[in-house]
């Protein structure tokens, strides 16, 4: 039941962060000149797409029986994990990840960087099928640099690609 609560206390935080970004969202100026896709759809997308999901993660329950919660603290002999699985950990080297990303935006590009970004951190976290990783961390990227730079021609660093 902590979980739930805990869940649900979360869920109200993001749902206010969401509600914020939506009302900043709606400040955006519409450019005169008619587009398909103005530059505010985004944003909007983006902000009722992070309250939806606080709205689901309100409503979530847990699916791991209460007993196997109480005993948990019971199994004290288990091994500590090592120091780079530990969540602090994971915590740090996912802020310099995305850190030394933002680093190499500009002179790797949108598409490289990103590809390392994803492919690094999926293996980082633990994901063994490499191929399934290759195969997302290059077809996300790109896919977004397309649907930017073309469909919203939004302005995105091609770095070392000659796109």
């Amino acid at each position: 039941m902590r979980t739930h609560r805990a869940n649900q206390i979360l869920a109200v935080v993001l749902a206010v962060f969401a509600v914020w970004y939506l009302y900043e969202a709606f400040q955006i100026r519409v450019f005169p000149l008619p587009r398909p896709i103005d530059s505010d759809l985004f944003p909007k997308v983006l902000g009722f797409l992070m309250l939806g999901l606080a709205g689901l993660l309100f409503f979530v329950r847990e699916a791991i029986d209460e007993a196997a919660m109480e005993a948990a603290p019971a199994a004290a002999d288990e091994p500590e994990s090592p120091f780079w699985q530990r969540p602090w950990t994971r915590i740090v080297v996912t802020a310099v990840a995305v850190a030394v990303y933002a680093t190499l935006l500009q002179p790797l590009g949108f598409i490289l960087a990103s590809f390392l970004l994803v492919a690094g951190l999926t293996v980082y976290y633990g994901y063994r099928r490499h191929v399934v990783t290759l195969g997302v961390a290059a077809a996300i990227p790109l896919v977004f640099y397309l649907v930017l730079t073309r469909l919203m021609t939004i302005n995105l660093p091609a770095g070392l690609l000659p796109i």
